[in-house]
């Protein structure tokens, strides 16, 4: 089974192909809707593809995680390193669902901007 932890550091931490990391912990027909907006997985891999290009390395803190059955839940703290020497730090709600083998099929999404300049406000959404 994935969790949000894993899947974060293979996504923006490792140069891995992309399409790899979102076999491995996202279901073909995912979906996620981030403060209100939704993408399916080829907008996600877009805004990830994006991400890629700006961020250095992110730090993940889990506060609070829960798993019951195809159920996920966490509260997370996300620590950007921008590749222009900046940071921002985001706290992350997330509701999602798992398919039988324990990819996300649906992620739902509430950031909330701790630290950073205002124009890392929408950073959970950017392409």
């Amino acid at each position: 089974m994935t969790d949000i932890c894993s899947a974060l550091h293979d996504l923006l931490n490792t140069d891995e192909d992309l399409e790899a990391v979102a076999r491995r912990h996202f279901a073909e027909d995912y979906k996620q809707r981030t403060n209100g907006s939704w993408d399916d997985r080829a907008g996600f891999l877009e805004h990830i593809r994006h991400l890629r290009s700006v961020v250095q390395s992110v730090e993940i803190e889990v506060l609070d995680e829960f798993v019951s059955g195809t159920r996920y839940a966490d509260r997370h703290v996300v620590t950007v390193f921008k590749n222009d020497g900046s940071l921002t730090k985001q706290e992350v709600y997330v509701f999602a669902q798992l398919d039988s083998a324990g990819k996300f099929t649906t992620l739902e999404e509430v950031t909330l901007m701790l630290t950073g300049d205002a124009d890392d406000r929408d950073l959970g959404n950017a392409k």
